[in-house]
């Protein structure tokens, strides 16, 4: 698919938010999008958009190439084609095919895995070429820029029709002033780190999409919190963009048409080191129920003005807001109605900054008739005996809604199909005979087949429905606050006592 001018205008709003002082010196630039041309095709003359791929070996020199073409000698890069998925990818395709670099034998530079490090200031003036039919025309060239892997042997294998040779230049002898001006400011010990991507994926209604990932610490990072869909790269992924892409694909089973670079944001790891995540950002308008999660527990849409009920990454929540903030008008004043306009804090909705450590599901089985299914817990059952409860269980190696299903199936034999099944209400709180935090999160079936049966009677001994204006009186706590709170249209619960 071809680049769009959304991702061309996005990618060079992204570099002058770093740059803001070459807006001027940019201008031809910003006028040839304020046109809405297809800037990314080497076909429009008013100017268009080529990728370079700024390569530092372990000595601190710079690859350069002599392009025959135009007999200067610059760093590798050329014109994007209809299958680059991103103008850095772009980059890297042209680097191989100019120099034989592969992909692999290098790294994205820490902090400028999706933004160019440099635009071309004096926007290049190119010839005309009459035995091309190609006027004269400017190129806008985004640099990337890239370490060479230590200890990487370099195939060298020239495009003889295109390059004339290649020379690595100390950075005071690199050609483009203004590449030269930025290589010089960089710190010489900066040493390239493990790349990680992520996706900030949004809708129309101003929600975004987050990832509630499996409590597996020292397994996982950010075990128990909600989190955006990602991963580490591999060594099969050209760019971040595939990384990412890749990411989406396996653990949700989700394809994006157009991934724009946001930029690149710090995490903290295990160790308490920066970590740099280069953050892509993607519209989608989907259910998340409908996806193939094959990690974590659950995807769900929130508002930013919920994030501070979340268990949620402060660097997230940030993330999120300032996106939701930066967004038109009418998607910014969706996000002001759901609390964005709040001063409240993203925080852990865990208390006393506790680890979630325990996710359970629970049925919300309504009747047409308003009355809620209730089991009753057996004296000697590990959870609530002698109380009422709603039909539940814990969360195994799978997502939250494949548990539900099976739970249902194996306790009381009733079958739900996924497509029937919604979330209505979380609600936080604390097992005082192990002193353990838990969320559980309570899903409401539209409908569903079979009648309730005693599958497991060690667990539970009776089932009924029960008026909801008439709950028995020995029924869980929590599960009273969440029953009121689905009635009542309430989707979470601070906290409830077990």
């Amino acid at each position: 698919m071809p680049l769009s001018l959304h991702h061309v205008r996005t990618t060079v709003e992204t570099y002058l938010a770093r740059h803001p002082y070459e807006r001027e010196q940019l201008g031809a630039l910003l006028d040839a999008l304020e046109r809405s041309t297809d800037i990314a095709s080497r076909s429009t003359f008013t100017g268009h958009v080529t990728c370079g791929a700024v390569v530092i070996d372990t000595r601190g020199h710079v690859l350069h190439v002599l392009h025959l073409a135009s007999g200067k000698v610059l760093a590798p890069g050329g014109h994007p084609e209809p299958a680059d998925e991103s103008f850095a990818g772009a980059a890297l395709r042209e680097l191989h095919e100019e120099t034989g670099i592969p992909a692999e034998a290098v790294a994205p530079w820490p902090g400028y895995e999706a933004v160019p490090f440099d635009i071309g200031i004096g926007i290049q003036n190119i010839d005309a070429h009459p035995g091309k039919s190609e006027p004269g025309h400017q190129h806008f060239d985004l640099r990337f820029l890239f370490r060479l892997h230590p200890a990487t042997a370099v195939p060298v294998v020239l495009q003889a029709e295109e390059v004339g040779g290649i020379e690595w230049r100390p950075v005071d002898r690199v050609t483009s002033p203004s590449l030269r001006a930025k290589l010089l400011k960089l710190t010489p010990r900066t040493e390239p780190q493990t790349a990680n991507a992520s996706a900030l994926i949004y809708n129309d209604r101003g929600e975004y999409l987050l990832h509630l990932r499996d409590y597996f610490p020292g397994r996982i990072w950010e075990p128990g919190m909600w989190s955006l869909l990602g991963g580490g790269r591999e060594p099969q992924d050209a760019t971040l963009e595939h990384t990412v892409r890749r990411e989406l694909a396996e653990e949700a089973g989700l394809d994006l048409a157009d991934l724009t670079p946001l930029g690149t944001e710090y995490a903290s790891d295990d160790a308490g080191a920066s970590v740099p995540i280069a953050i892509y950002a993607g519209q989608w308008n989907g259910d998340p129920r409908d996806l193939r999660l094959t990690e974590g527990v659950m995807l769900a849409w929130f508002a930013p003005g919920d994030l501070h009920r979340l268990r949620i990454a402060d660097t997230t929540c940030d993330l999120v807001r300032r996106h939701a903030a930066s967004r038109p008008a009418n998607a910014s004043s969706i996000a002001s109605q759901s609390g964005l306009a709040s001063n409240e804090e993203c925080r852990p909705a865990s208390p006393h900054g506790t680890v979630l450590n325990v996710i359970g599901v629970h049925l919300y089985l309504e009747r047409p008739d308003g009355t809620v299914l209730l089991g009753l817990r057996h004296p000697d059952s590990e959870f609530a005996p002698s109380t009422w409860h709603v039909l539940a269980g814990h969360c195994e190696q799978e997502s939250a809604v494949t548990c539900l299903i099976r739970e249902a199936r194996e306790e009381a034999g009733l079958r739900i199909e996924r497509q029937d099944v919604e979330l209505v209400h979380v609600v936080h709180h604390i097992d005082t005979a192990g002193d353990r935090p838990r969320m559980g999160l309570f899903f409401r079936a539209r409908t569903w087949s079979g009648e309730p049966e005693l599958r497991e009677p060690d667990k539970c001994t009776r089932w009924r429905f029960w008026d909801p204006a008439a709950l028995p009186d020995n029924l869980v706590p929590y599960t009273r606050v969440a029953i009121e709170g689905i009635r009542a249209g309430r989707l979470y619960s601070e906290t409830g006592w077990a």
